[in-house]
């Protein structure tokens, strides 16, 4: 029997009822560049529905045999290498059914195209408003999401100096909506002080959502700080055709040469300077307890909560954290009424001054 290809999407899944809109929209964009025999669906880890297994159902339930499976994420930290590979293995599993797992989409030269093009709109833009400015004596600032995996933080830094090689920017700096260092308003409160004119504030990342409001919040707040700079936010990578390109590359390289492990800097493998402890640290999913709680999770519908005036500064978050360090609540589990039956090693750098300790109000 000839074997039949499925493709599957796996995404996150936020709290955010537009983020998870505009993952459907971006997977839905999808098949007309696949192969019109290979049927795809996509699903999330937690926070919203369809569940990845709801769209492995699907899959089966259309003869798949193969299954093509890719993570919907910039990079490989702990979602990637333990999350989704867990959910994928336990199903196949279950159900005898052969599940191949590509790449995230990673630092690629199409990903780096995306997003120049949405920095030099924000370049544009700037230049619209405030008249002509060289690139030379622009600032640029890349804000990824932030992990506690030094490798998918790296990443950030690479796509940053790839930005700032490729298109001359002045000066750039990278920083980090959570999690590590430096956090967003610390790392603009240093580029305020270099003495460039402008500075282009680029999110890397896919979608909208509480840490874009976030991101552009603070850019707005430093723009009333700074009155002598002009910050210019750029658009995040969204559906980009270039995106979309990187993930058909992710799924359609699956079934030519095999391709190469996430893993040549992976903490859980090799020695990292600070990490060395988690080598050989068991892997597995934290994601299990709140799988497709979807809309009803609690503080789930972020457009609802009233704790801050103008975007989620996420300093409520902190004193929620601090209380449960010692069985590690990851940052965005809002359930604690679940324990844990695993244990994340600890991030070493969380008190640093600019890290997510830095948000208390002093």
């Amino acid at each position: 029997m000839a074997e039949k290809i499925g493709v599957m999407i796996c995404g996150h899944g936020s709290r955010s009822q537009s983020a998870v809109d505009e993952f459907a929209t971006l997977a839905e964009k999808l098949p007309p560049l696949l192969p019109p025999e290979w049927p795809m669906e996509y699903g999330y880890l937690e926070f919203a529905n369809p569940l990845i297994r709801d769209g492995l159902d699907n899959l089966r339930a259309q003869g798949c045999t193969k299954i093509l499976a890719v993570p919907g994420m910039l990079f490989a930290a702990m979602h990637s290498k333990n999350d989704i590979p867990t959910v994928l293995n336990t199903y196949a599993a279950k159900h005898g059914v052969d599940i191949s797992y590509g790449q995230e989409l990673g630092v690629d030269p199409l990903m780096i195209a995306a997003a120049g093009a949405r920095v030099q709109d924000a370049v544009d833009a700037a230049n619209a408003k405030h008249g002509e400015l060289p690139l030379s004596e622009t600032a640029l600032v890349v804000i990824g999401r932030g992990a506690s995996d030094p490798d998918a933080n790296s990443n950030v830094s690479k796509i940053a100096r790839l930005l700032w090689e490729g298109m001359g920017f002045g000066w750039c700096e990278t920083g980090y909506s959570g999690v590590t260092f430096p956090l967003v308003e610390p790392c603009l409160d240093h580029v305020s002080k270099l003495g460039y004119k402008r500075v282009i504030v680029f999110p890397y990342f896919l979608f909208s959502g509480i840490l874009i409001d976030r991101i552009y919040g603070f850019s707005d707040k430093c723009a009333e700080k700074y009155r002598d700079i002009q910050f210019e936010k750029a658009g995040y990578l969204g559906d980009h055709p270039k995106v979309l390109e990187t993930f058909v590359q992710r799924i359609t390289e699956q079934v030519g040469e095999i391709p190469p492990p996430n893993c040549a800097m992976c903490k859980y493998r090799t020695q990292v300077l600070g990490f060395e402890s988690e080598v050989g640290a068991i892997q597995e999913s934290h994601h299990h307890h709140v799988e497709g709680q979807g809309a009803n999770a609690p503080g789930s519908n972020v457009e609802d909560c009233k704790l801050c005036d103008t975007y989620c500064t996420g300093e409520c978050r902190l004193d929620m954290d601090h209380h449960h360090h010692h069985d590690h609540s990851h940052s965005h589990d809002h359930d604690h009424h679940h324990h844990h039956d695993h244990v994340h090693a600890e991030y070493p750098h969380a008190k640093h001054p600019h890290g997510p300790e830095s948000a208390r109000k002093k």
